[in-house]
């Protein structure tokens, strides 16, 4: 990739009517009102390119709606009497135009992808919510996405700036597909840019590769991420707890873990001599 000229990538762009390779992607509406009928011929057009701006086959969630009493809507009541619900935890997904810088980044990926020759469908999903763009990506497949978007100079997001767990579970214990999600927050310091890329993972294998041998940054908080939520990241150099007591037993920030928290008797507290404690590295 080239390095762009000029101050493009720090002022706004204007909407492009055009996906990946000015070829009509979708329209200006939200894709949760197009017909199946269109979804389908979207997605066929564009090969199930997220970055083109098609909803993908199976979203990763609904849009969020808020219901109050006697049926009102969008009053945005948050004081539970009005009968507050959310039946889905993230965004609808967005199509082209993005608006913005979005869709300057979205063309750039792609080709930054393509050139590293890793699958587009490793993205699931994009979404574009109070003007701030998430990606969704492939458990499998982050690390590669995260180099990418460090490495590219098209892209240049040096900078890591927290790892977020959430447990999206239902309270009523209502089945939710994938409830678990890892959330990471990236800047570009060199285009004044941010970006959000999301995991969504399985409460039976919450597996994901770890990012620490591309943001340094990461690696405290995959701790932290784990010890709360108890997502594992594979290849985090030492995924142990950071601030629960080593052996603490579930993971205090998942729903399913009791309100009230867990009562624990202390006895026998001993500190080991220096060469028998835990070692970090």
């Amino acid at each position: 990739m080239t390095e762009p000229t000029g101050t493009s990538k720090d002022e706004a762009a204007e909407p492009k009517a055009a996906g990946i390779g000015d070829e009509p992607t979708g329209g200006p509406h939200s894709s949760a009102q197009e017909s199946g009928a269109e979804l389908e011929q979207q997605q066929a057009a564009a090969g199930g390119d997220a970055l083109a701006g098609t909803r993908p086959a199976s979203a990763i969630s609904e849009t969020r709606t808020r219901a109050g009493m006697f049926g009102v809507r969008g009053t945005g009541d948050t004081s539970g009497y009005g009968g507050l619900r959310l039946p889905g935890h993230a965004p609808a997904p967005a199509e082209r135009p993005f608006g913005g810088w979005f869709d300057e980044f979205a063309d750039e990926l792609g080709a930054a992808l393509d050139e590293r020759a890793i699958p587009r469908d490793s993205i699931e999903q994009v979404t574009v919510d109070r003007d701030e763009l998430t990606l969704y990506i492939v458990p499998a497949r982050l690390n590669a996405v995260a180099r990418t978007l460090r490495d590219d100079p098209g892209l240049r997001f040096e900078f890591c700036s927290g790892v977020s767990g959430v447990d999206y579970s239902a309270p009523d214990g209502e089945p939710v597909d994938r409830p678990l999600h890892v959330v990471y927050h990236l800047l570009s310091m060199t285009y004044r840019r941010r970006v959000r890329l999301e995991v969504a993972l399985d409460l039976e294998q919450p597996h994901v590769d770890s990012v620490v041998d591309v943001y340094p940054t990461a690696d405290w908080h995959e701790r932290e991420t784990w010890d709360m939520f108890g997502i594992v990241f594979d290849g985090h150099p030492a995924l142990t707890r950071i601030l629960m007591p080593d052996d603490w037993d579930g993971h205090p920030q998942r729903k399913s873990y009791p309100l009230g928290g867990i009562p624990v008797e202390y006895k026998g507290a001993e500190i080991p001599p220096p060469d028998e404690r835990r070692a970090y590295s």
